[in-house]
């Protein structure tokens, strides 16, 4: 789950314990982990409700001042990205402190031996085989790199892919260690450079 830098920091001093987030289907699960900034929370309760539903107790837990400046922020975003009009869910968090992301360790290791760089270069492929639309690593490597800080939707557009699905799938590169996530968009790490330098060079 992505969250505004000012909202990472309310989440370390514990002053943030909520968010609530239009989505197709829950794409958090209760007692799971995600990492937030240098934070990892873990989610307590996963809840479909209707706006009608926020209370200011839980409006002011999710950093706004009313049930109205919850929904206001939910627009705005989804005029970025995402459905207007998908279910909207209550998810409760608790911090579970400052952690170091193995993933960050990773993407900052540009020294990569030759038969490490080319496991990786197959798994792309591999990853590229299952893909129900296509070969997509090297195009989605490539446009992270011409364009860092780009919005998701707008890279997702660009290939002609659900926003969704296009997320879900960087995820996968970052878990190579392969991309970095920032406040908007992604860019490329260090290892990310390094991988895609093979890909061109194998291919060309």
């Amino acid at each position: 789950m992505q969250f505004r830098q000012a909202d990472q920091q309310a989440i370390d001093r514990g002053e943030l314990t909520l968010t609530f987030r239009r989505w197709r289907r829950p794409q958090a699960r209760v007692g799971g982990r995600y990492r937030v900034g240098q934070q990892v929370i873990e989610v307590t309760s996963v809840t479909q409700i209707e706006p009608t539903d926020i209370s200011v107790e839980d409006a002011r837990a999710a950093g706004h001042d009313s049930a109205d400046a919850v929904l206001e922020a939910i627009l705005r975003n989804q005029r970025k990205s995402g459905d207007a009009s998908a279910p909207l869910y209550r998810v409760a968090f608790r911090c579970l402190g400052t952690q170091v992301d193995p993933r960050s360790v990773l993407a900052a290791d540009a020294e990569i031996s030759s038969d490490e760089l080319t496991a990786l270069t197959e798994r792309l492929g591999k990853m590229d085989a299952r893909s129900k639309h296509g070969p997509w690593t090297r195009a989605s490597l490539e446009a992270i790199s011409a364009g860092p800080g780009r919005r998701a939707a707008e890279l997702a557009a660009e290939q002609g892919r659900e926003t969704a699905k296009f997320k879900a799938d960087i995820r996968k590169l970052k878990a190579l260690g392969l991309t970095i996530s920032l406040e908007v968009g992604y860019e490329l790490s260090p290892r990310g450079h390094v991988v895609l330098d093979a890909l061109k060079t194998t291919s060309d």
